[in-house]
């Protein structure tokens, strides 16, 4: 009989514990499976949060590029309005000394560096004063003075048969602007330019003129 009740009382303790890891399993299944929703709607907004900032990047990339291509155009225009100006005071110059022997003479001669490595800018306004009774024809010849690896050398501008020929040419009454880019070896620094100026025909150049630039 004890043995009877034992056995009953031992069923009943292990239905119990049935009871308890069955309703243990329960919430630890609805736990899981509200940790696995959370993960996930974590990942999609991961993924949101992801797209949003490559799109606000790329947008920020866009308003950078502009902003330099804004910044540049502007530098071309200030530099185009000072030219414009440069030249109008001196066209009223001109103007009012338009008596006298005919000369050729060279005004702001200019070489900056350009914007990429070896790149120089040059500029020079080459003017004929006096009467003016008939227009110039020439052309100009740039002696570039450089250094490479302490060697010393000279470029001549424009090459024979180049590109640059043509806006190397003189034909005027008043005045002409000369201006363009050049490109030395890399390496190479620019210490100074001379400017010559000849007439059609001419060996020997009928104005020179020099400007340092380093």
């Amino acid at each position: 009989m004890v043995a009877l009740l034992a056995l009953l009382f031992a069923r009943q303790i292990f239905d119990a514990g049935m009871r308890v890891a069955g309703f243990a399993r329960s919430e630890v299944k609805d736990e899981l499976v509200s940790l696995r929703e959370s993960v996930a709607q974590l990942q999609r907004e991961n993924t949101k949060l992801r797209a949003s900032t490559v799109a606000g990047e790329r947008q920020l990339q866009i308003e950078r590029a502009a902003q330099a291509d804004l910044t540049k155009s502007l530098k071309l225009l200030q530099d185009e309005n000072t030219k414009m100006k440069e030249d109008l005071a001196f066209l009223q110059s001109m103007m009012s000394n338009g008596h006298g022997q005919e000369t050729v003479s060279i005004h702001r001669l200019k070489i900056e560096y350009g914007g990429l490595p070896g790149e120089y800018r040059y500029r020079l306004l080459v003017v004929q004063q006096g009467n003016r009774e008939k227009d110039f024809h020439g052309r100009v010849q740039l002696l570039v003075n450089i250094v490479r690896a302490e060697q010393k050398n000279v470029l001549v501008l424009p090459a024979p048969n180049s590109d640059m020929v043509a806006a190397f040419q003189l034909n005027f009454k008043i005045y002409q602007r000369v201006e363009g880019i050049f490109q030395v070896p890399p390496g190479a620094v620019v210490k100074s330019v001379q400017a010559r100026i000849y007439t059609n025909g001419a060996a020997q150049p009928k104005l020179v003129q020099s400007v340092n630039v380093s």
